[in-house]
């Protein structure tokens, strides 16, 4: 981190140009956050991933809503020099700034620096252009009422309040605007200089104008404001070291002395304060109420000086896992004093957390998960990670053997409530939201507590059963004063590995750029798996598309020759059917022919009737009849010869006639067919 003094402005101008002109997408995020806090003079790692997140990680626009005003004022500058010199030239490179102007800080080594000072050069003038107005959202809430309000940022901390005037009737001149970051603000203060994001949340105060019979704040506006997420910047003077620290609130300054008090080794009875409001006179008010800064709020604390410490001076400890030799006799005399151990090591109330984060003799894992989360949840909060309530066995699976695109790492987290690190761990490091959002977008989390003996051999025998011995033997290497830790676990091709180890005693920051660089080597991995998973998909598609085209391959031969066997089987049936019904018909010729009667001779005396028929071949059938015999003798001679009437009709020549609709019971003579006759046989249709 580097912060610019104002004499050597050039070298920060450098940088804003050097971000909005010489910026590559694939830079590493590392170098995104140096560059950021570069620019922007941000000392914080996590207020500057949170104003890449509300730029949408657009890196020139994160940067414009922090230092706008510098940059109108170079665009201006340039675009007037190259007005008045014709063609855009690149103007010299700016010297790098001298030493002084450039102070280490405790986050980013020099190295920051050096790659910042490689993109000084200032950019050639053509690519200057004129930027639109950044229009700033306002959510006002007055009593029961909201109010949004959009303006310009180039408009004032006034135009905002005449707007509510004429929406809430509230003269400006009783109207307090409270919720600014940067605390209390004048009506003349130019919204750009409060350097506000895209979405600002205000709430307006009118002390001197009491609230209307039967109505009080509104209880959402309340509980809204205890759930709104303190900073509290603590700077720990002997040690001369910054905390930054993120507290609901809800939360007590008692509770926030007790958690200072794990992090500098003062207790809460030796602690000196500075910085807070007259109006925190009682520690058990929440610092929703005590009247302090919101969102941020600077204090320090030191040792308050005694006379046992006067003539025997004790160096202060800056690391957590460590205890010096006046806090021991702290923790000799506390009883002496009336003070609970617990409220020395931060761990709660005067109950002293008698329930402890997991029941000892759970029956599976996942009832104990169910109990870890409600109870951590009641100590620091509903803002914490999602817990995998499961085994660990099934969290492994959730993250490692899935589709190559949808793997996460593995972060395991190990408490234990006898170390003095566990309540500050939890509630800055594991409850900040960037640590939040952060393992819930690409972790999934596990957790699990060793404060129990039973319950930590319970974990290291799943540990040896899903990831071997090594994990579980390192482990067991940790003492109780380096807990709680996070296992950050990437799942490979043979074998689970632990990436990285996170012991208590670290920092929001350091905890977000570890798990940062767990994610580099992890998406690293990530898309060699991806792209073998989808060269073997491709492998697996062609195969399974010449499977397929073989299986219809064979399909379609057995469907031709399933057809190629009906055709042949209906054939030989309808051979069948048709040999069948030629007999039928044989028999059925055969036996009308047997049953005419005999042809009578022409000299019997009788009337004869002679006949003669014209079959559809050419041929002729003759035979003599009685003239007494019925038609139906004719009709069977003519079946007998194979032509039946159902399928062919017997008509007379002239005038034609169609015999075979006559009444068959009639005689020749009665059909004229006397003496003589010629007929001819015609199919029916």
């Amino acid at each position: 981190m580097h912060n610019f003094a104002g004499n050597h402005s050039h070298s920060r101008e450098c940088l804003f140009f050097s971000a909005r002109y010489y910026f590559v997408a694939n830079k590493p995020l590392k170098q995104i956050l140096e560059i950021v806090l570069a620019c922007t003079g941000i000392d914080n790692i996590a207020e500057a991933i949170t104003l890449l997140e509300l730029n949408n990680w657009d890196l020139v626009a994160a940067i414009n809503g922090v230092i706008p005003q510098e940059n109108g004022i170079l665009q201006s500058s340039f675009t007037s020099e190259a007005s008045q010199t014709g063609p855009p030239t690149a103007p010299a490179a700016a010297p790098p700034p001298p030493p002084a102007a450039v102070s280490a800080s405790t986050s980013p080594s020099s190295s920051s620096s050096s790659s910042s000072s490689a993109f000084c050069p200032v950019p050639p003038a053509r690519h200057i252009v004129e930027r639109q107005p950044r229009m700033l959202n306002f959510h006002v809430e007055y009593r029961t009422r909201a109010i949004e309000v959009v303006l310009e940022e180039a408009s004032t901390v006034g135009d905002i309040k005449q707007i509510l005037e004429t929406e809430l009737q509230v003269p400006v001149s009783k109207m307090q605007l409270k919720g600014w970051k940067s605390g209390d603000v004048s009506d003349s203060t130019v919204l750009r200089s409060l350097h506000l994001p895209k979405n600002t949340s205000l709430y307006v105060l009118t002390p001197d104008i009491a609230p209307c019979a039967g109505t009080s704040l509104s209880s959402s506006l309340q509980q809204e404001s205890l759930n709104q997420n303190y900073l509290l910047v603590i700077t720990h003077r002997e040690a001369q070291r910054e905390y930054s620290l993120n507290f609901p609130g809800s939360r007590t300054v008692q509770e926030v002395k007790r958690n200072i008090s794990d992090l500098t080794n003062i207790p809460v009875r030796h602690q000196q304060w500075e910085g807070w409001p007259a109006s925190a006179s009682d520690d058990s008010m929440t610092l929703a109420s005590c009247g302090i800064t919101y969102p941020c709020h600077r204090l320090s604390v030191c040792r308050r000086s005694s006379p046992a410490s006067a003539l025997e001076p004790t160096e202060e400890c800056t690391d957590v896992h460590m205890v010096s030799d006046s806090e021991g006799d702290d923790f000799e005399d506390a009883s002496e004093f009336g003070v609970d151990e617990c409220e020395i090591f931060g761990m709660g109330s005067s109950s002293c957390r008698k329930s402890p984060m997991m029941p000892e003799n759970s029956e599976n894992e996942g009832d104990a998960l169910l109990h870890f989360t409600a109870e951590f949840s009641s100590r620091y909060g509903d803002c914490h990670p999602v817990f995998y309530i499961g085994s660990l066995e099934a969290a492994s699976q959730e993250a490692f053997y899935g589709k190559a695109r949808d793997r996460k790492l593995l972060a395991i987290y190990l408490h234990n409530d006898d170390s003095v690190l566990s309540n500050v761990f939890c509630s800055q490091m594991m409850c900040a939201d960037s640590i939040v959002s952060y393992l819930s977008q690409n972790f999934i989390t596990w957790a699990w507590d060793v404060t129990k003996e039973a319950n930590k051999a319970r974990l290291l025998t799943m540990c040896t059963r899903h990831f071997g011995s090594v994990v579980a033997q390192t482990i067991r290497t940790y003492k109780t004063d380096q807990f709680p830790l996070l296992l950050i676990v990437m799942g490979k091709r043979t074998s689970n590995e632990v990436l990285n180890v996170i012991q208590g005693n670290t920092t929001v920051d350091e905890l977000m750029m570890r798990l940062m660089g767990a994610m580099e080597i992890f998406t690293a991995q990530q898309q060699e798996d991806i792209r073998d998973e989808d060269e073997r998909e491709a492998r697996e598609m062609v195969k399974r598309e010449q499977d397929e085209a073989y299986r219809l391959s064979l399909e379609a031969d057995r469907k031709k020759r399933e057809a190629q066997e009906r055709e042949e089987a209906e054939q030989v049936r309808q051979e069948q059917i048709r040999k069948e019904q030629e007999e039928e018909r044989e028999a059925i010729r055969l036996s009308l022919e047997q049953a005419l009667p005999p042809e009578p001779s022409e000299d019997g005396g009788e009337r004869i009737s002679k006949l003669r028929i014209r079959t559809p071949s050419g041929e002729f059938l003759e035979r003599r009849f009685l003239g007494t015999t019925r038609l139906q003798v004719l009709f069977d001679f003519v079946a007998s010869k194979g032509y039946p009437s159902d399928e062919f009709k017997l008509l007379t020549t002239f005038p034609r006639r169609n015999i075979t609709q006559l009444e068959p019971s009639g005689t020749l003579l009665e059909a004229k067919l006397f003496p003589q006759e010629t007929l001819f046989l015609e199919a029916k249709e």
